[in-house]
């Protein structure tokens, strides 16, 4: 690798949150199948590394704002997979009260702005909260997550056009996977360099392989440091979901040896590799890791099974305002 060897702390957490990401979604199939989780649900598996090697650049005032494709987002912020699970069970106790699911992932508390089942929906949301941070002179600042099929949408343009006309701390991570929905990038766009699309905005731009963690978190830390003095900035990661859009998808769009070339590329397998091989992680970190994440995952699906369901008297609770008479 290029960038420069983590320490073993460094591999180990960047490894267990991509282990984590991988194996929860996992059993979200699983319990999707024993139709326990319901409604629409998009997969991470095959981008782990580009939600590990942003978030770990991030501090806590920082925000974020991502798709509906952000469960690995999610857990790597800090949700408890407790709350995660049990908002896609639908119960009380998930982290939106069993109101978001799978697409609607919200907390306060680690700043994690919600899911957004809209695509391009997320961004307007994400400068107007920098701009917030920026008026009351916060230093903080906003990442938003979005696919590339949401490049063809209008919100992209106006978004970074503000991004850059008022200076945002905002920085845009593209989780460029090829196929959006289902259609190739090369039918939906003339230039498919959707870094360099941030020119035209005077919002600076790089490319990383979304693929490799490691090149993710340097391409993450370089950027942040400039999106921390108020410049925004557009960071293309190039990567690659293993499974179908979505549960619902049949997946007719792109040829079965195509993914098992990218599957060959897995940036988990890739980056226990290299740091095996540099003598940095060993198998028994490994397999620690695989003990520490099947115990919380399992944990997750107890709690959600132990949930509660919201009493029918709460039904138009959050949805009317509640006026009391002077």
């Amino acid at each position: 690798m290029s960038t420069p060897l983590p320490d073993h702390d460094q591999a180990r957490r960047l490894l267990w949150q991509m282990v984590r990401i991988r194996r929860f979604e996992e059993k979200c199939v699983e319990m999707y199948s024993a139709q326990k989780i319901r409604g629409f649900m998009h997969l991470y598996i095959g981008e782990e590394a580009v939600a590990t090697g942003v978030i770990d650049q991030l501090l806590p005032e920082d925000a974020i704002v991502a798709t509906y494709r952000e469960h690995g987002q999610a857990l790597v912020r800090g949700v408890s997979a407790n709350s995660i699970m049990a908002e896609m069970y639908g119960k009380v106790e998930g982290c939106a009260r069993g109101r978001g699911g799978s697409m609607h992932l919200f907390d306060a508390k680690t700043r994690f702005c919600g899911g957004n089942a809209i695509v391009g929906g997320g961004l307007p949301l994400a400068i107007g909260l920098a701009l917030a941070d920026k008026m009351q002179n916060r230093k903080a600042v906003t990442v938003c997550f979005f696919g590339e099929g949401a490049v063809a949408e209008g919100e992209f343009h106006e978004t970074l056009n503000l991004a850059g006309l008022w200076q945002l701390p905002v920085l845009f991570v593209c989780e460029n996977n090829l196929y959006a929905m289902g259609t190739a990038l090369r039918y939906t766009e003339s230039k498919m360099e959707i870094a360099s699309k941030g020119d035209g905005y005077g919002v600076a731009n790089a490319v990383v392989d979304g693929m490799d963690v490691l090149a993710v978190n340097e391409a993450a830390r370089k950027a942040i440091a400039t999106t921390r003095e108020g410049k925004p900035f557009l960071l293309e990661c190039r990567t690659y979901r293993f499974r179908a859009h979505s549960m619902f998808d049949a997946e007719i769009y792109r040829s079965r040896d195509e993914v098992a070339e990218w599957k060959k590329r897995d940036p988990i397998t890739m980056f226990f590799d290299a740091m095996k091989a540099a003598k940095v992680l060993s198998d028994s970190d490994l397999e620690a890791i695989e003990t520490e994440v099947a115990k919380e995952v399992d944990e997750s699906v107890a709690f959600a099974e132990a949930g509660t369901w919201e009493p029918v008297s709460d039904l138009t609770r959050f949805v009317y305002s509640e006026v009391t008479a002077s």
